[in-house]
């Protein structure tokens, strides 16, 4: 009655072609997982050699090993425990019974089935998988991307391990020693979604979805006992010669039961050729007691590197390996070269002052899903948000590394944030946080950043939202998360987006952070007109005037009886705001709330699986409604396009920002299609666009011949990775 075991699975990887002229709007790319590792053994398996005083002749080569993955996504066995009897009633060693489990595909929430959309307990996954004996003396691991919000894990009747109240991080077991080789191996999960009082999000406190479940992937990790765990690595240039300074970290583990010796050799691989681009064949010597860890810290210099920028994503490729007497282990990471700064008040990416703006989504919100999205739906919602011109944005929750990766290739700055929503996460506390809480908060921060900090996407870590940041505890909350944070990585910029600035800002806790965070909801779920935001602004810019300011959330909820749905109010609201906005140059960076209407515990509309709060732009199947394209317009850098029609010939004047969002088109291009009877497209041309500045123009002519057949042309501005930055219609 368990499902079978999974196909073991080799590397692979699928690389994008490059976005040249010609391409299609460039909206479906495959998102590639951060377990993609290209393995080029010719070059590489060239550093593995003997080990000086290794026993043994200097001619055998040890072992070769990346870490071989499986999959344990697919086919389980599903059960709830309303009454809490199956650790009783050691469901965890029995065969499961076909009347009492039933088939479920992992990943997978139990809140997206009506039967269960208001279920917050205990239940339970089992499945089989192999475990062949070739894997004698090799340290198996399983990995879950993440279970909310506690797992506990049994293989094969026996305990492997827990991970308790902390439902959006990664976490991996030791399960070598409950293996049954070459037979068949049991898996078991008990999972605990239960409203809590002592972790984050506490209780009831948050407005998103609790989905309980495993609800991303989960792999089976293969690799000799002395293996690479983590590799940590800080990519800054130096804007004026061009090279990078590479500070590399890397985590060794040995769960074997002798000491390990070996060497660690490295090189740097540009992704988008393959080329390798620096190599170090002796990086340092490792000796890893039995059962411990040991870090290896290593600096070096890439020449000439190219940069990571929102809109050239460029990545490269660190592979590590460390050879010992009979085994290597390689290991790899991306990472990108990029300098996201502050400097007089402002933003500064590579050296150029940039004011971004961006829409938040919210994930787990197609009921059809929930937490457990698909990779498809991840891209098809990304490439929605890069439509809308989208450069910036945050999540509320440590999000699945998929979508990092899709930031990372594509192009979106990320502040990726830990789980600590709304004011009641410190309701009844002192002038302290409650312990619990903090350290829980601590655990999941920690983790996060351990998963996360090579996404060059990533340019800030946020610390909590909305918590209410001049109440003692919340203040000493974000005040101690802060510390800790710029101990493990201490040159990214970490905010707080808090709603308490209206009135005595400069108590509030956001004055400690890089640059000040506030949702800004005026007319809404704040009393006031624009004359009182522009009031609240200038007001916020006094009490922290050398800091830069993010409206880190705006827009229209239709989220009490007084406000239903109006989505030309939302267009309203979003425009009129945002020339507030356009009008305060401290103002560095704006993002819209929300992409779609959101799944919450705490919805106003809808009922089970839809349960929700209408405050996006998309409906929750992704359906667009008008203020989509009023997003799109406002969020462009292209202030509006000219078309002078002369014939055959097409002039167009391409106007920029110089204001919000301000930075510069490099690498763009403006494409016209010409479309005759029926929609038939009959003809397409391209120009280059030359580089052009904040506030600056440029004229482009684009000649047809199909031209006096056109019942209308398409203009488009697209990106240099082809996504479009601004359309416009022409008609005869």
């Amino acid at each position: 009655m368990i499902p079978p075991a999974p196909e073991l699975l080799g590397s692979f990887r699928l690389r994008r072609a490059d976005c040249k002229k010609g391409c299609n709007d460039g909206r479906k790319y495959p998102v590639s997982s951060r377990r993609e590792f290209l393995v080029r053994t010719a070059s590489f398996t060239a550093g593995v050699r003997a080990v000086p005083g290794a026993v043994g002749s200097a001619r055998t080569a040890p072992v070769l090993r990346a870490t071989e993955t499986a999959t344990l996504s697919g086919a389980w066995l599903f059960r709830t425990d309303s009454h809490d009897r199956g650790t009783n009633e050691n469901w965890f060693t029995t065969d499961p019974l076909a009347a009492d489990w039933r088939k479920i595909d992992v990943p997978h929430t139990w809140q997206v089935e009506p039967s269960l959309a208001a279920y917050r307990g205990i239940a339970w996954y089992c499945r089989g998988f192999d475990a062949p004996e070739r894997w004698a003396g090799l340290a198996i691991r399983i990995e879950f991307a993440a279970v909310f919000h506690t797992a506990t894990v049994w293989v094969n009747g026996q305990h492997a391990g827990e991970h308790v109240c902390k439902g959006y991080t990664a976490f991996s077991l030791d399960i070598s020693q409950l293996l049954r080789l070459g037979a068949p191996n049991s898996l078991v999960v008990r999972v605990d979604n239960s409203f809590n009082e002592h972790m984050l999000p506490r209780g009831r406190s948050s407005d998103f979805p609790h989905d309980g479940g495993i609800f991303r992937p989960v792999h089976l990790l293969a690799t000799p006992e002395a293996f690479v765990e983590q590799l940590h690595v800080e990519a800054c240039p130096d804007l004026t010669s061009g090279d990078a300074n590479l500070a590399v970290v890397t985590h060794c583990r040995n769960v074997g039961a002798r000491a390990w010796k070996g060497q660690m050799s490295f090189r740097v691989l540009d992704e988008e050729t393959g080329l390798e681009v620096l190599s170090n064949p002796d990086a340092g010597t490792l000796v890893i007691e039995p059962r411990a860890v040991k870090t290896l810290a290593i600096s070096t210099k890439l020449r000439r590197a190219r940069l990571w920028h929102f809109d050239h994503p460029h990545l490269y490729r660190l592979e590590v390996l460390i050879t010992g007497s009979r085994e290597a282990h390689s290991f790899s990471s991306t990472f990108g070269v990029r300098k996201f700064e502050i400097k007089d008040g402002s933003f500064y990416l590579n050296g150029e002052r940039v004011r971004l703006v961006g829409v938040e989504r919210m994930a787990g919100s197609n009921p059809d899903f929930g937490m457990a999205e698909p990779e498809a739906w991840i891209a098809h919602d990304h490439d929605d948000l890069k439509h809308l011109n989208c450069v910036f944005t945050r999540s509320h929750w440590p999000q699945d590394s998929r979508v990092l990766d899709y930031c990372d290739r594509h192009g979106i700055l990320v502040q990726s944030e830990i789980p600590a929503w709304g004011w009641e996460t410190f309701k009844d506390m002192g002038n302290e946080p409650d312990a619990d809480i903090l350290n829980n908060g601590l655990e999941q921060m920690r983790e996060m950043i351990a998963r996360d900090r090579n996404h060059p996407s990533i340019v800030s870590w946020g610390l909590c939202n909305e918590t209410g940041g001049q109440l003692p505890p919340a203040y000493q909350f974000a005040k101690r998360l802060l510390a800790e944070v710029k101990k493990l990585d201490p040159h990214r910029l970490c905010s707080y987006a808090s709603n308490s600035l209206e009135k005595t800002p400069e108590r509030d806790v956001a004055g400690l952070m890089d640059f000040i965070e506030m949702n800004e909801y005026v007319g809404t779920w704040s009393p006031g007109d624009l004359n009182s935001l522009n009031r609240y602004l200038d007001a916020i810019h006094a009490a922290f005037p050398g800091k830069p300011i993010v409206i880190s959330e705006y827009g229209y909820c239709a989220c009490v009886p007084e406000r239903p749905e109006d989505d030309a109010r939302r267009i309203e609201t979003l425009r009129s705001h945002n020339a507030v906005f356009r009008s305060r140059e401290f103002i560095a960076g704006a993002i819209f709330f929300c992409y779609n209407d959101y799944r919450s515990q705490a919805g106003f509309s809808g009922v089970g699986a839809l349960e929700q709060n209408v405050h996006g732009v998309v409906n929750l199947f992704g359906n667009r409604k008008p203020s989509f394209e009023a997003l799109r317009e406002e969020s462009s850098p292209i202030r509006g396009l000219s078309v002078e029609n002369r014939v055959n010939s097409f002039r167009v004047l391409l106007e920029t920002r110089n204001d919000l969002p301000a930075y510069t088109l490099r690498g763009y291009l403006l494409r016209g299609i010409v479309y005759g009877k029926g929609e038939i497209p009959l003809e397409q041309r391209e120009e280059e666009l030359p580089d052009i500045a904040p506030g600056g123009d440029a004229w482009v002519e684009l000649k047809f011949d199909e031209a006096k057949l056109a019942s209308r042309i398409k203009f488009e501005v697209l990106r240099p990775n082809c996504f479009s930055a601004y359309s416009l219609e022409w008609k005869p």
